[in-house]
């Protein structure tokens, strides 16, 4: 009989933007594989998906039938094993797989950034910390994605069988790679630019945690100083318009590029000149991977995802949520090419840990020590590559 592994999260573009590549994995190795989530994708190596009515909010009503929804397919099919992700996704599925467990199915769960950190809202603290910390009980896996989380996790007690540190979800290197000159021409001449702009690139959803406004109160304040800089931004998402109209406001509506939801990351990264970010929450961001693993410098606010990937005026600059002193860090590195080109070469460098083959290695180790664990076993382990 082909074992089985269920993959749970809140929205099925998760699974599409993220986790292809491990979906492949187990496929490659005759396993039957079944995802759940919110979402109508039809996402590759999969064999059967369900589409749960779960909701991103933890007081949504919807989300007591997605728990049901889940139970029904958990007892329905035997899973060996079932990886949850996302905060909905690995509360809802967790609670569900209590029963799975008992009969030998090992739950894992890659928290993508805890809702509690350092500097988070005492609301997220009384509200997710017990939560993750309780559920923790209920895990084989708990995979933590960067340093903070997983010294609070084992600092805390999180009491999960096994608590891992993986480098993220993976960047091909061979796909995100640094671009000649001669290339990095041509494409700006595909897409409309001219060699002499200085072009800073931002890929995320438009959403007040992206903090889109904060790039665009910065390109108000160096358009002066820097005339041929272009803010490229890509993605969708609620904020837009109001990112639109603020970019109308302060008349930088010609410097600010909304370029829409993309599938050409790579050559938009191979063009441009320097990667930012405005998130004020993140776990460990992919979106400045892949712009590191092109050789790109980075100039962001400072959040433990960030951090943890950019050491200060060697691959790049983090700076306070606070548009002059992003302004500040812009001028200095868009009136030096060479300091663009000393910082992103480090950054290309810094990226192996987080390469897909690393990242790969990591979760082949992991999935293998689960597949051969005996369901008498009790002892936690802890496991990180720090």
């Amino acid at each position: 009989m082909r074992k089985k592994i269920l993959f749970c999260a809140t929205v099925d573009y998760h699974f599409q933007a993220f986790h292809l590549p491990v979906l492949e994995w187990f496929k490659q190795r005759n396993w039957e594989v079944h995802v759940a989530a919110s979402g109508n994708l039809k996402l590759p190596f999969v064999d059967h998906k369900y589409e749960l009515c779960v909701k991103r909010s933890p007081l949504a009503k919807d989300n007591i039938q997605a728990y049901k929804q889940l139970k029904t397919i958990m007892s329905d099919h035997h899973y060996d094993l079932i990886h949850c992700h996302t905060p909905m996704g690995g509360v809802l599925s967790r609670l569900a797989a209590r029963a799975c467990r008992k009969q030998g199915t090992k739950v894992i769960y890659t928290a993508h950034g805890f809702h509690f950190y350092k500097g988070a809202s005492l609301l997220n603290w009384l509200l997710y910390y017990p939560i993750e910390r309780k559920l923790a009980r209920m895990t084989d896996c708990l995979i933590t994605i960067n340093k903070e989380d997983y010294r609070r996790a084992e600092e805390h007690r999180f009491r999960a069988r096994k608590i891992a540190h993986v480098h993220g979800v993976g960047v091909d290197l061979n796909v995100y790679q640094p671009s000649s000159d001669l290339l990095k021409r041509w494409i700006r001449e595909e897409y409309g630019f001219d060699n002499n702009n200085l072009l800073l690139f931002y890929a995320a959803e438009f959403n007040r945690n992206k903090n889109q406004q904060l790039l665009i109160r910065a390109a108000a304040l160096i358009k002066h100083k820097l005339p041929h800089a272009q803010l490229l931004l890509a993605g969708t998402g609620p904020m837009q318009a109001e990112c639109r109209k603020l970019a109308e406001e302060l008349g930088v509506d010609s410097m600010v590029k909304f370029l829409g939801y993309r599938k050409d990351i790579p050559k938009l990264l191979s063009m441009s000149d320097a990667a930012i970010s405005s998130s004020l929450r993140e776990g460990l961001p992919v979106n400045i991977m892949e712009a590191m693993a092109c050789g790109l410098p980075i100039v962001g606010v400072r959040n433990r995802g960030l951090a943890e990937l950019v050491s200060e005026g060697s691959n790049g600059f983090l700076v306070d949520n606070d548009a002059e002193m992003l302004a500040a860090r812009l001028i200095e590195l868009g009136q030096s090419a060479e300091l663009r080109r000393t910082l992103g070469e480090e950054s290309r460098s810094m990226m192996k840990p987080y390469s897909l083959e690393n990242v790969s290695g990591q979760l082949t180790e992991l999935y293998s020590e689960l597949m051969n664990d005996t369901a008498g076993e009790k002892e936690r382990l802890s496991w990180a590559t720090l």
